[in-house]
């Protein structure tokens, strides 16, 4: 690791800044392969910022045309920090807009959907989420065309062959380096992945029926719900800043369990003064796969409501009935999903709370709910005695 690293990314903005530390372990890991490589990582990382920019965005979408990764021809810090610095443009564009420059559109995507960002992401919440894109409407991208191999013949034919100094051992051409693929293959060939990564697991969960052993059962198995979500309520008993992290807190939440609270790391210094914090009840996600930030592992999120107007406009914590207690149990109204039993930790890799959160809104009434995208219809969030709220916001998405 190079103190050059280090210098560039103090440049960044909390929270992009804390979020590079997480993803690259302070330096440690995606920083490049080669001397070279790292050069690039550290120039777009201390650019990363001011690319992201509006004035310069038409900029950055012609550079990222033929390009999967930003710096290299593989993922590294850079694009964590490209990421992060895109999330509060990308994060508030309707369709209209995030076609008008395609490429970072598709490179966007394609970075939060990377198993070291799906991961240190979570943590943050509210202030990083999944960016939801309809590529089924996405315009087609011109590039430049190759030029037609008559002309290259003619070009080399009236090009001189050049001169060669013989020596006493001839060495073999070195390979070419493959170049980045291009976001329409990398797209197919994601979706081709998928795929087969589909028919191995059928053919993996059939082997294991007829072998006798157990089937999944039905609820993990099955499309994405709500109810696998494991919410409670917890109650802050101690709040410090985060000392490596500008933009965090560390919370220790009393969850109800025997074995005492759990440390949670939020990204809610900007957005919620710490006076705020102390002593609070909220709701948590609590089976979530833990993950460390900034040296301190999280084993929860809070459940928070962003204004519609984005960070900006405000971030309150969701707040459970009055006379809650630690531990209980919140759940989605609903026949399918008031008796269902949550996951005992959610799969990263199956993005289930990634596919239900886009659904999470605040009412009218300032009360918590998921939508169903398909039904519309209403499910609210509460426990036994009554509905979790958000205190001023309404239509705010929950995260």
């Amino acid at each position: 690791m190079s103190s050059g690293f280090l210098d560039a990314v103090a440049t960044l903005r909390s929270p992009v800044k804390e979020l590079v530390s997480v993803v690259s372990e302070n330096g440690q890991k995606f920083i490049g392969e080669t001397e070279s490589d790292q050069k690039e990582v550290i120039d777009w990382i201390a650019k990363s910022g001011e690319m992201a920019t509006d004035n310069r965005l038409k900029e950055l979408n012609a550079i990222l045309l033929p390009k999967t990764y930003v710096a290299t021809n593989y993922f590294t810090a850079a694009d964590v920090a490209l990421y992060g610095s895109l999330y509060p443009t990308i994060s508030q564009l309707q369709p209209a807009q995030y076609w008008a420059t395609p490429c970072i559109s598709r490179y966007f995507d394609h970075i939060q959907n990377q198993e070291p960002i799906r991961t240190a992401v979570a943590p943050f919440a509210p202030v990083f989420g999944v960016v939801w894109f309809n590529f089924e409407d996405a315009p087609a991208v011109e590039r430049r065309t190759e030029p037609s191999k008559k002309k290259e013949k003619k070009a080399a034919a009236a090009s001189p062959a050049p001169e060669t100094t013989p020596t006493a051992s001839t060495s073999a051409p070195a390979a070419p380096k493959a170049s980045a693929p291009a976001p329409e293959a990398q797209e197919k060939t994601q979706k081709k992945e998928k795929k087969e990564k589909k028919k191995d697991a059928a053919a993996e969960d059939s082997g294991k029926k007829n072998k006798g052993g157990k089937a999944p059962a039905a609820e993990e198995a099955g499309e994405p719900v709500p109810s696998m979500i494991d919410l409670r309520v917890g109650h802050i008993v101690d709040v410090v800043k985060h000392p490596d992290a500008d933009g965090l807190y560390i919370e220790q939440i009393d969850l109800g369990e025997e074995t005492g609270p759990r440390t949670v790391v939020s990204g809610l210094v900007n957005y919620i003064p710490i006076e705020r914090m102390r002593d609070k009840y909220l709701v948590a996600v609590c089976n979530l796969k833990p993950a460390n930030m900034r040296g301190v592992k999280s084993f929860a999120m809070v459940l928070c409501a962003t204004s519609k107007e984005g960070k900006e406009g405000g971030i309150e914590l969701i707040q459970p009935p009055p006379g809650s207690k630690p531990g209980e149990r919140v759940y989605f109204e609903g026949s399918e999903f008031e008796s269902a039993t949550p996951l005992s930790q959610l799969n990263p890799k199956k993005k289930i709370f990634e596919t239900i959160q886009p659904g999470f809104i605040t009412l009218e009434t300032k009360e918590a709910a998921w939508i169903n995208p398909t039904t519309k219809s209403i499910h609210k969030i509460r426990t036994k005695d009554g509905i979790c709220v958000a205190p001023t916001l309404v239509g705010a998405s929950l995260s």
